[in-house]
């Protein structure tokens, strides 16, 4: 999988200000607040920074977390899994493996086949419906 690697100054010039927090800076969104918390629409979830296809709505679900919530991404290969020690907790960060960008965090509280929830930024994705 080829890597996008661009400088800072063309991060800030692609992306919104709030996206690039999230993307860039490993920021994260209010609860409840992301376009995409309640979105039902079929279609394909993608990178905010790159365009890479990473979620399929069929593995959306709803969390009550108050974020865009998944049981798998498309392909093991789209997401890449770091583990995360900030703000006092141990947790899964889930981020591009195109273009590095942050994505959210990966829990283990999820419904079946995986038992996961990952819990994406709607600031760190685009929808696509399937046409």
């Amino acid at each position: 999988m080829e890597h996008l690697t661009l400088s800072e100054a063309e991060w800030r010039k692609r992306l919104s200000p709030e996206a690039y927090h999230v993307l860039r800076e490993a920021g994260t969104e209010r609860a409840f607040t992301g376009r995409y918390n309640d979105n039902k629409a079929d279609g394909i979830y993608r990178c905010g920074g790159c365009a890479t296809p990473l979620f399929d709505s069929a593995d959306k679900y709803d969390s009550g977390s108050g974020w865009p919530s998944f049981t798998q991404p498309i392909s093991a290969e789209v997401v890449v899994e770091h583990s995360d020690t900030s703000h006092g907790m141990t947790r899964t960060e889930a981020r591009c493996a195109v273009c590095d960008g942050h994505l959210g965090h990966v829990f283990p509280d999820g419904p079946p086949p995986t038992g996961l929830r990952y819990c994406m930024n709607s600031l760190s994705l685009d929808f696509k419906p399937r046409s």
